[in-house]
């Protein structure tokens, strides 16, 4: 399937789903999104603008990771999938915001399901750091400044462990749901990776400090914090660098102006 799809063509290919109601969502930048009832039932639906490719995850790919990790109660259901259409079981909660990572108790319960996560069997595709890197180049128009230099070293130079495990790769509050268990949302950059980069994204997207970013790597390591932080270390850089090019390849890149700022002091 391949083309622009209409919310109405999309539900009348999906047995059960016909005569869905359905009330559009915030989306990204390549899909459309909405949440659609049909006779109580509740899923979330997602529409490509055209089939996905790095650094994303195809949709097929996508779901059977997503599917693996609900089996275990750590996401909600794939309900449908195709290369451009994904229809997940929608689940009432309360999607994390910032301000949660700064709570002990939910950053020893996070250190607990995200030990979960990375239990559940290989993707059997490994993280591209530099493949990643090559997309956010493409549209950055000015690859002349000494940041941008400084993250592709740090990319390009990046250890590449091979202690590989299944990861989100995108664990920001905004895909933490407490239902009230956790459960993680969006699995579209999920692959194998070092379960280090996981941990570096909670760590520096949402500036824990020190004393939290123990607790969290402490519940998570079942006590043995200590072996895992040179690894860690490693991956906040990481994090950081592909976090810049991001946000400077955005169409609006002054809009995050700040946060490109901070993230340069960190790197030096």
């Amino acid at each position: 399937m391949s083309g622009e799809l209409t919310l109405q063509s999309v539900l009348a290919a999906i047995p059960g789903w016909e005569n869905a109601t359905a009330a559009r969502l915030e989306g990204g930048r390549t899909n459309r999104a909405w949440l659609v009832d049909a006779n109580g039932r509740r899923a979330v639906l997602k529409i490509d603008v055209e089939a996905r490719g790095a650094p994303y995850n195809s949709r097929r790919a996508e779901a059977a990771v997503q599917t693996a990790a609900a089996s275990h109660g750590l996401a909600n259901p794939v309900l449908f999938v195709n290369e451009q259409v994904y229809l997940t079981e929608y689940r009432d909660g309360r999607v994390w915001t910032h301000e949660d990572l700064h709570d002990e108790n939910k950053l020893t319960d996070l250190g607990h399901a995200l030990r979960n996560l990375h239990a559940l069997p290989p993707s059997g595709r490994t993280f591209d750091a530099n493949a990643a890197m090559r997309v956010y180049l493409e549209n950055i128009p000015d690859r002349g400044g000494v940041t941008l230099r400084r993250c592709v070293d740090i990319v390009t130079l990046a250890t590449r462990s091979s202690d590989l495990c299944l990861c989100h790769n995108d664990l920001v509050a905004e895909n933490i749901l407490s239902v009230p268990e956790i459960r993680f949302l969006d699995w579209e950059y999920a692959c194998d990776n070092d379960p280090c980069f996981d941990l570096a994204t909670l760590i520096a997207h949402h500036d824990l400090t020190d004393a939290q970013a123990d607790l969290l790597v402490h519940a998570y390591s079942g006590g043995r914090a200590a072996r895992a932080w040179p690894r860690i270390v490693e991956q906040l850089r990481l994090y950081d660098a592909l976090h810049w090019l991001w946000l400077e390849a955005q169409p609006d890149p002054e809009r995050h102006r700040d946060e490109l700022a901070a993230i340069a002091a960190r790197l030096g």
